[in-house]
Order: structure tokens, then C-alpha cells, then sequence
């Protein structure tokens, strides 16, 4: 059982750790990388599904946050006493596994929903490459920021009940 303790420093360590993937994501345009826009992709697929603009932007914003705090939840939850090392090793281990089921899985529903398709690993774009690094970029900007901000908050996992 995790505590509310440990939930509340996760939630900020997830908080933190998604704005600082969403302005890597935006400063990778000045390396030539393609910039990621997660709310502006949330935003367009919803609205595609119901044919109309029902959703705004900041409804896609809360969202993407939402997500970035859940991924951090889930690491505390299930995946930080499994992954060996330390906290800079398990941040790239998870940014790895993060950009793998989001070019796997996450890309190619959000995209099919938006009524496009970038297929798996963004192979349907038209620079896929460039795509796929920035996107590892990203995820690997997420996977140690939050591991240094849960180190930094004390969160070790889950706590042992009493």
C-alpha cells in the first residue's frame, strides 16, 4: 500500500517531471529535432473523434499532465524495486521503456484516432527517424527528472505497512 506521504511527493515528482519533458519537447526545434506537442496530438484526437472542436487545449493540457503523474505513479508502484541501479540508470531504463510502448502502442492509437497514421515507431511519417529520436529524447528527459526528483523527495518505493 503506498502512503499518502510517498502519493503526494509522487504526484509532484510526476508533475514536475512532465513539464520538463514538455519543454525538452519544445527545444528540441532548435536542434532541427521535430518538436512534440503531446496536448496539441490529445487535443486533435479527441476533437477528430467527434467531428467537431468539443475539447480545448487545455482540456488536452490536463490530460497530458494526468498521464505524466499516472507514469510516475506506476514506477513507484511497480516498476522502482525491479529495475536495477541507481536512480540515473533506472531514469534511462525508463525513459527507454516509456518511448518504446509509446512508439509500440501509444503513437499508432492516438494517431489512427486523429484519422492519420504514423505507424509503429512513426514508420508512416515522413522522417521517422528524426521522430523516434526526438521522442526518446523526450521520454528519456521524463525518466531521469523524475527519478532525481523522487530521490530528491525521499520516495523509495512503496512503504511497508504497520
Amino acid at each position: 500500500m503506498i502512503s499518502s506521504s510517498t502519493f503526494w511527493r509522487t504526484v509532484i515528482s510526476g508533475f514536475i517531471a512532465t513539464f520538463i519533458m514538455a519543454m525538452v519537447s519544445f527545444l528540441q526545434g532548435g536542434l532541427g529535432l521535430p518538436t512534440i506537442d503531446i496536448a496539441y496530438l490529445i487535443d486533435q484526437s479527441l476533437n477528430h473523434v467527434h467531428g467537431q472542436e468539443v475539447y480545448s487545449i487545455s482540456w488536452a493540457n490536463t490530460a497530458y499532465i494526468i498521464g505524466g503523474v499516472l507514469m510516475a505513479l506506476f514506477w513507484v508502484v511497480f516498476l522502482q524495486d525491479r529495475i536495477p541501479g541507481n536512480w540515473i540508470v533506472q531514469g534511462i531504463i525508463f525513459g527507454i521503456l516509456i518511448s518504446i510502448f509509446s512508439g509500440a502502442i501509444v503513437g499508432p492509437l492516438v494517431s489512427s484516432a486523429a484519422g492519420d497514421s504514423f505507424g509503429l515507431f512513426y514508420m508512416d511519417t515522413w522522417i521517422p527517424g528524426k521522430i523516434l529520436l526526438a521522442g526518446v529524447i523526450m521520454h528519456l528527459s521524463y525518466g531521469i527528472s523524475l527519478l532525481l526528483c523522487l530521490k530528491v523527495a525521499g520516495v523509495n518505493g512503496l512503504e511497508s505497512k504497520s
